[in-house]
């Protein structure tokens, strides 16, 4: 192995309950591209706060090329060597790319020198960006960029990525593999955390496993298969999601030329979108961040209104009906913020079961809610579900990411509906979670339901889909069989290719 760079020994941070690291021992070495996986809830962020000075460890210590590294807050570590890459941005859509990028700097040097510089690095690293643009017209490809040339700016030892890929179109991907090689090359140690375990495989050259806040085990990830190494995550034998398969039914949910302008600043407004969704498919609608996919689940959920006959579910238009309407009907939706959309993460499990369940499953008469009903199908979720936590009575927030998503896909499954829209289903979930969460969506469409799965997840969404659409600046692409659709084809597709025939014509 190559020189060591980063050295963690005995690493261990205990909470109220929970011990997110124990004894957590490990190396990176300069120039070494690491993967560290593990199950939600493994403590992976926890620890890579620690190196990045978010959190301090109750034991343990850590060096920094040789010399002992204790950050008590990020600008030490910055000062240090080492930078981060969040899996969610922190940008300032307003503000333009070079005034986003001083707000992350210590001391900024003048505007016109840092716009230079933006420029000089991102062309160098193959990441080209415009220091005027401003960030709210940028794709999410686009706003990756700057928070990784912001990093660069700093010059960094050690790269830190959490899910780095998971906003991004398979071609972007194999830009940004590129310019980590380059870093790579050039000396840099890169930190990379993903639930991509194919990515992982092409990219890294060891990997550290974490279970239940301990280091369980190392690979080589070139030498081990992606099942290997989920098992090696989950400690038990991984299932993959399956159903019989069946003819779809009739059409019971269709979109004639939906159009609507989104509802936020820098939003994506709806443009004339057509398809027909029938009883037991499921139809995969693959998209980059930011290009209609939020404003597709509000025209549906019923958060965001439009003319009557845009939305026709069987055969009834209800385009200007609220969600209550809608769920009567059984036509349910999770969207993608998971902690403040899908839940309200100050109430209890208990509450957010009768927020949205309340009519499906008779929780209120009178207007007056049933906690105890509420309170029982809380139970049936948390039980179905397998989602960890004490019991009904504790907060969406207390929940890791995982799990509240396992409650909030179940709560909308166990309600039996004839529709299912879903954003990002296993958004950020491990390999385990993920296999359960498609599982139960086969299990729904055999079940005779029309289902909408909306993700960036090509995988998943080859996986479970029987066909499958491209968004694009808020254009929906025409439908095809999700079978034999490579990932180039399905990548221009993502870029604005909106049919076949542009496809086809991409390879003459």
């Amino acid at each position: 192995m190559s020189d060591v760079l980063l050295s963690l020994k005995g690493l261990t941070k205990a909470y109220p309950g929970v011990v997110a690291n124990e004894d957590v021992s490990f190396d990176i070495g300069a120039g070494e591209v690491h993967a560290l996986l593990g199950e939600n809830g493994a403590g992976k962020s926890t620890l890579v706060k620690t190196i990045y000075g978010l959190v301090r460890p109750d034991t343990g210590t850590m060096t920094l090329a040789g010399a002992p590294y204790e950050p008590s807050q990020p600008s030490d570590a910055r000062a240090r060597g080492v930078a981060m890459v969040f899996q969610h941005f922190s940008l300032f859509d307003a503000l333009n790319v070079a005034e986003n990028i001083a707000l992350g700097m210590e001391t900024p040097p003048p505007m016109g020198e840092l716009a230079q510089k933006i420029r000089e690095v991102s062309e160098a690293y193959g990441l080209p960006l415009n220091p005027a643009r401003t960030v709210g017209d940028l794709s999410a490809g686009e706003r990756q960029r700057v928070e990784i040339i912001r990093c660069l700016l700093q010059d960094p030892k050690l790269l830190i990525m959490d899910e780095p890929t998971s906003v991004l179109t398979p071609q972007e991907v194999e830009i940004l593999f590129h310019t980590l090689r380059k870093l790579r090359e050039e000396g840099t140690s890169i930190l990379y955390i993903s639930h991509k375990l194919e990515e992982i495989r092409a990219l890294c050259e060891n990997a550290t496993i974490l279970r239940l806040g301990k280091v369980v085990g190392s690979c080589d990830p070139r030498q081990t298969s992606a099942k290997e190494m989920a098992e090696m995550m989950v400690g038990s034998v991984l299932h993959v999601p399956e159903r019989e398969p069946a003819p779809p039914g009739e059409v019971v949910l269709e979109l004639k030329g939906l159009a609507a302008p989104s509802p936020r600043a820098f939003g994506t407004a709806l443009k004339d979108v057509n398809i027909e969704v029938r009883k037991g498919e499921i139809v995969g609608i693959g998209g980059v961040a930011g290009n209609g996919q939020d404003e597709l689940l509000l025209a549906l959920s019923g958060e965001m209104r439009t003319k009557p006959d845009m939305v026709i579910l069987k055969g009834k238009p209800i385009g200007n009906r609220p969600p209550d309407a809608r769920r009567a009907m059984g036509l349910l939706a999770a969207p993608e913020e998971r902690n403040g959309h899908a839940s309200a993460p100050d109430m209890t499990l208990t509450e957010n079961a009768a927020l949205t369940a309340r009519v499906r499953k008779k929780l209120s008469s009178n207007g007056f809610i049933s906690w105890g009903r509420s309170k029982g199908y809380a139970e049936e979720v948390i039980r179905d579900f397998d989602v960890r936590t004490p019991g009904p009575a504790n907060a969406a927030r207390s929940l890791s990411g995982g799990n509240l998503q396992k409650f909030v896909i179940g709560r909308e499954i166990m309600q039996a509906p004839e529709v299912l829209v879903v954003n990002q289903p296993t958004w950020g979930v491990d390999a385990s979670a993920a296999a359960a969460i498609r599982q139960a969506l086969l299990d729904l469409a055999s079940k005779g339901a029309a289902v909408i799965v909306v993700s960036q997840d090509l995988d998943e969404l080859m996986e479970i889909s029987d066909r499958f659409a491209a968004l694009n600046g808020g254009v929906l692409s025409a439908p095809r069989p999700a079978q034999g659709l490579t990932m180039e084809q399905i990548g221009l597709l993502l870029g604005g290719a909106h049919d076949m025939h542009d496809v086809e014509a991409e390879h003459a």
